[in-house]
């Protein structure tokens, strides 16, 4: 990877992180242990992501407990400031500087595994806007855009786009395409799992876009696009869905069940 690549994107190093890779990974974890620790993973790449943005000082008051009695001659002593911060203290509140965030922010799940992802953002941004668009892939064309629900005009400082797997990296590559012509300033790309080919191609195509990855994989099967090891289809392992050729016909509802000519 070039200086250039490794300043665009960072890969999480966490030793923690690591640990919940191998779970998802894991053809052994259900589907619930699947959601939720996608969950997590996505809590800790959001606050990577996410020291990037600035903030903005703002006045707020903090409460105060009231002065503990004592009996010696000073204790109607006022002392203004501690540990050097200078406040003004009014009645049982103390007046100081915070920091808030200065940037209006959306969150763009690729539906439809980024939905698991959603959560944990706004757990970290509870006031970001969701706006979701929907791809799926044509195995040898493009990708195809079925849902899209981007507001008209862009008011937006900043989108994350959250997918937790990049393989080819065409659908994100379409969905970048989508909000560049959007307008939003910033573009910031959240996945859990990426192959190398696929980052390498955002990066040729998208040199503005900074990328926060938890691990990188190298192998990418010619044939289908499919990274390896990989964690399996996302989607599937978070909503519990598989291809329906699997499931025992007699299951089936009788129209998707085959059409039998025999008598």
């Amino acid at each position: 990877m070039s200086t250039d690549e490794s300043q665009q994107i960072h890969v999480s190093g966490h030793p923690v992180l690591a640990h919940k890779m191998t779970i998802l990974r894991s053809s052994q974890t259900s589907q619930g242990t699947f959601r939720a620790v996608l969950r997590e993973v996505t809590y800790h790449l959001a606050y990577e992501a996410t020291s990037r943005l600035t903030t903005k000082s703002i006045q707020i008051t903090v409460p105060v407990p009231p002065p503990v009695p004592h009996d010696d001659n000073n204790n109607n002593k006022k002392k203004n400031g501690t540990n050097g911060v200078s406040s003004t203290a009014t009645g049982n509140i103390v007046t100081t500087t915070g920091q808030k965030l200065a940037e209006h922010i959306a969150l763009i799940p690729i539906l439809r595994s980024g939905l698991g992802m959603v959560d944990a953002m706004l757990e970290l941004l509870p006031n970001a806007s969701v706006h979701h668009i929907g791809m799926y892939k044509v195995l040898g064309q493009n990708p195809v855009q079925y849902f899209n629900r981007l507001p008209k005009d862009c008011q937006s400082d900043v989108a994350y786009v959250l997918d937790p797997l990049i393989q080819t990296s065409s659908t994100v590559m379409s969905v970048l395409g989508i909000l560049k012509k959007w307008g939003v300033p910033k573009i910031h790309l959240v996945a859990v799992l990426a192959s190398r080919k696929g980052l390498e191609q955002i990066v040729a195509a998208h040199p503005d876009v900074t990328i926060t990855v938890g691990t990188i994989d190298e192998e990418l099967r010619e044939e289908d696009g499919v990274v390896l090891p990989g964690m399996g289809d996302a989607g599937d392992r978070l909503f519990g869905t598989v291809d329906t050729s699997v499931y025992d016909e007699a299951l089936l509802h009788p129209s998707k069940r085959k059409r039998s000519t025999d008598s």
